[in-house]
């Protein structure tokens, strides 16, 4: 993956940093937030982006 469209998508029950992904940061302005697995709190929770 490519460095400059990486992003990190931090758990927001525990803020631990659990996936990384990529988005383009063109057409997407807004923070990324998607509902993974968190392994953690062992349920699904939203995951934000973080810088």
């Amino acid at each position: 993956m490519s460095q400059d469209n990486l992003i990190k998508l931090e758990c927001t029950v525990c803020k631990r940093v659990n996936y990384f992904s990529k988005k383009n940061k063109k057409t997407l302005k807004n923070r990324l937030e998607l509902k993974k697995f968190c392994l953690h709190c062992k349920e699904h929770t939203s995951h934000k982006e973080t810088k």
